[in-house]
């Protein structure tokens, strides 16, 4: 193989390798984006239930609940953010190893998101707990 083929098909594999990150990264984006909205519904759902146990014997512990399912919510919001910027990042990124780095980096944000949407949604399970405790 001439020197010329061997560095045509190294670039091309480098290209490859770089379109695969850019996906990776955007998948993972948009993956950190739907734990996201589902965090904030988990939030949301958990503020009703507090609303629901105001003025009962437990209605403190389903608004702390609450509050911690808007703190994840938050979280959550912020790592998609993050994601989003590491996905845009990626596609403009020049190299593959650069794309390879933000491609880790929105991974990482959606494991947070991922997180934060679980801390969220048991915060939300929390709350409405609390809230059943105080009807009985």
């Amino acid at each position: 193989m001439s020197l010329t083929k061997t560095m045509l098909a190294l670039a091309l594999g480098l290209a490859l390798t770089a379109c695969t990150n850019k996906d990776q990264a955007a998948d993972a984006a948009a993956d950190a984006s739907e734990s996201a909205a589902d965090a904030t519904q988990a939030a949301a759902d958990a503020n009703a239930s507090a609303m629901d146990a105001s003025g009962s014997a437990t209605g403190d512990a389903a608004a702390m609940a609450a509050d911690a399912a808007a703190s994840a919510a938050g979280t959550a919001t912020d790592a998609a953010a993050v994601a989003d910027q590491a996905a845009a990042e990626a596609a403009a990124a020049g190299s593959g190893e650069a794309a390879d780095m933000k491609a880790d980096a929105a991974e990482v944000a959606e494991d947070v998101a991922d997180s934060a949407e679980n801390a969220a949604e048991q915060a939300r399970d929390d709350a409405a707990r609390a809230a059943d405790a105080g009807k009985n």
